[in-house]
């Protein structure tokens, strides 16, 4: 075969592989935008690759986050500023039941960050409820925690690294009480409950890691044996995410 002859065929063929990567990429934007990252966070979406990323990444655009909660008809009040330092909390919101979310919090008076209000509206729709009607037969209608502000670094320590709870960009799930009156604790059903409710447990953490920065749960260590840690720890685009 001649020179020109292959370099023409050589041409042809990679033309028609940019050309399949180019149709490709139309289609994964066109039909599962949240699976890339330029696209913006749509909360009516599924989740996808790039969903927890995203909600992170809203730590720096209070009016934007709040923007999506809106359209989204998401209930919320907004809590003033607090705190001085390194623990000031500036965008806390109060999750509201009614509108799009129907969970209520207890205690009621909690206001982690919007990024984080924002997660748990999504965690609600797409992985808690339907989680709790496959495994467990109905619906939840209160999430138990203990608390999402408190200055104070990691583990408690004297020194070294905040936690995002400083700044109430993190919340600690410690249960969930079913519309039947059912309840289910991560202290008491994550090891000993029923295969069911160890099951939804296992579901709900395993669906936070993809809408949290980092999801702690007594899988990691015996200082979470009765809660789960979901904060949104914002540490870039292609940053590491926890989930253990």
């Amino acid at each position: 075969m001649p020179r020109t002859i292959k370099r023409l065929v050589r041409s042809g063929i990679l033309l028609a592989i940019i050309a399949g990567l180019a149709l490709t990429g139309y289609v994964v934007v066109r039909d599962r935008p949240q699976d890339v990252p330029w696209t913006e966070l749509d909360l009516s979406q599924p989740i996808g690759a790039f969903t927890g990323r995203k909600l992170a990444a809203l730590n720096g655009d209070f009016p934007q986050c709040r923007a999506l909660l809106d359209r989204a008809g998401v209930d919320y009040s907004v809590r003033p500023p607090r705190g001085e330092g390194q623990c000031v909390e500036e965008n806390g919101l109060i999750p509201k039941p009614g509108g799009a979310t129907a969970i209520r919090y207890n205690p009621a008076s909690v206001a982690p960050s919007c990024p984080v209000v924002t997660g748990l509206a999504l965690w609600e729709w797409q992985v808690v409820q339907p989680a709790a009607r496959q495994y467990l037969g109905s619906g939840v209608k209160s999430i138990g925690h203990f608390g999402a502000y408190s200055c104070r670094r990691m583990y408690g320590a004297s020194e070294g690294q905040w936690s995002e709870h400083a700044t109430g960009n993190a919340i600690d799930i410690a249960g969930f009480t079913l519309e039947n009156g059912r309840t289910v604790s991560v202290l008491a059903d994550w090891n000993e409950g029923s295969a069911d409710e160890q099951a939804f447990l296992r579901a709900v953490r395993d669906g936070a890691c993809d809408l949290f920065a980092t999801v702690l749960s007594p899988d990691y260590n015996a200082a979470h044996a009765n809660h789960f840690h979901l904060d949104q720890a914002d540490r870039g685009e292609m940053g590491w995410r926890a989930c253990r």
